[in-house]
């Protein structure tokens, strides 16, 4: 996450002024600053979001569940040492120097690295069930920049168990899955870019870490950020597949200019522009969740695991057919063996392979770039 490399003082629009006034009144005229959850929800996805850091600090417990005044007491970082991922996680917070604001003095950076150590283990410790995986620390640093460890952690606790869940599982089958979903809302809105895109074989390695991280690993404006947090919060799990699908429509006519292939689309997708219109990609955003069901685009996704599968039998008879004419009946019955069991192999994981291979190669390559980051290497 390149979250904090332009913290700096936020200037305020006059919409945005506007609507931090309108929160403002709601939390004035609130009992204990408690909003209910549909004015929440709509504050937070409506333009602007919650606009600043102060209201963020109020608002997002509420938006996770979370109460302020019954939070557990944290261990001490030597209390979780013994922790099998304590290591690794050790590892990924030391080398999230650029996550932290420009300038800030040394002992308080070490001392809110420690505090984002103890926030990860913490989560993983309680709920052994859950497996670390790397981008998880770039959604922790940015809810412990804006509202400190205690809160950081329970809102963490939540979202581990529901919106980062599928992430968290023993293998990447829901992860790589869920990826797949852009592609239907894709060709259902833009024909042309999805054969390109899938002519190009470009995958959903490029959504990888928009998907682990909230986009937080991606961007590095501090803004953006949070205005996404906003939305992903107040917003059913899979919305950021919807995010995805907006963004690459926006930059349809720049991706179809692109040369078809995968190297150059990937290396394209990859790299996420300084200054996307957000509001607008939140808006259309919204819209594309109305127009597709989730049962609609799940649907979809089995159809194009199917499509593939039936595309790769027909590409393995074709063969098959191929070495009958030139080797014979011996080696065609051999081959006719082969044949009875491969069918077999072409599961719905079985299809998805080259999508859980990009993703393995995607966490690698997130995990070198992470040290390449630490080392000043850009």
């Amino acid at each position: 996450m390149s979250v904090v490399r332009d913290q700096r003082p936020l200037r305020f629009e006059k919409g945005e002024l506007k609507k931090r006034k309108e929160i403002e009144e709601f939390i004035e005229k609130s009992i204990d600053q408690h909003l209910s959850l549909e004015v929440l929800v709509k504050l937070s996805v409506t333009p602007h979001g919650l606009v600043d850091d102060h209201l963020r600090r109020i608002l997002w417990p509420q938006l996770a569940g979370v109460d302020v005044n019954s939070l557990e007491q944290a261990p001490t970082l030597d209390e979780l040492q013994s922790h099998p991922e304590y290591n690794q996680v050790v590892l990924d917070v030391n080398r999230s120097l650029k996550r932290f604001p420009p300038g800030i003095p040394y002992e308080q950076r070490i001392a809110l690295q420690d505090q984002l150590t103890v926030l990860i283990l913490r989560v993983i410790h309680k709920y052994p069930n859950l497996r670390y995986y790397q981008g998880y620390h770039d959604v922790a640093v940015t809810f412990l920049l804006v509202v400190g460890e205690q809160i950081a952690y329970a809102i963490m606790e939540h979202l581990s168990q529901t919106h980062f869940s599928e992430c968290m599982q023993e293998t990447m089958e829901a992860t790589q899955r869920r990826l797949m979903f852009i592609w239907p809302v894709i060709k259902f809105e833009n024909p042309e870019l999805y054969k390109f895109l899938q002519r190009s074989t470009v995958g959903t390695l490029f959504a990888l870490p928009w998907y682990l991280t909230w986009f937080g690993h991606s961007l590095n404006s501090y803004k953006a950020v949070v205005r996404l947090y906003d939305y992903f919060l107040a917003s059913p799990i899979y919305t950021p597949i919807f995010v995805t699908a907006a963004i690459l429509l926006y930059r349809s006519d720049e991706i179809l200019k692109e040369d078809c292939d995968m190297a150059s689309v990937h290396c394209l997708l990859s790299t996420l522009p300084d200054h996307l219109p957000f509001e607008e990609l939140l808006k259309t955003s919204n819209k594309l969740m109305k127009k597709y069901s989730l049962t609609v685009v799940e649907q979809d996704v089995e159809n194009i695991i199917y499509q593939e599968k039936k595309q790769r039998q027909a590409e393995e008879n074709m063969v098959i057919e191929r070495r009958q004419k030139i080797s014979g009946p011996v080696t065609a019955n051999k081959i006719s063996t082969i044949s009875e069991w491969f069918p077999n192999m072409f599961t719905s994981k079985s299809v998805i392979l080259t999508t859980a291979v990009s993703i393995i190669v995607g966490v690698c390559a997130y995990y070198y770039k992470n040290q390449y980051l630490a080392a000043g290497i850009s």
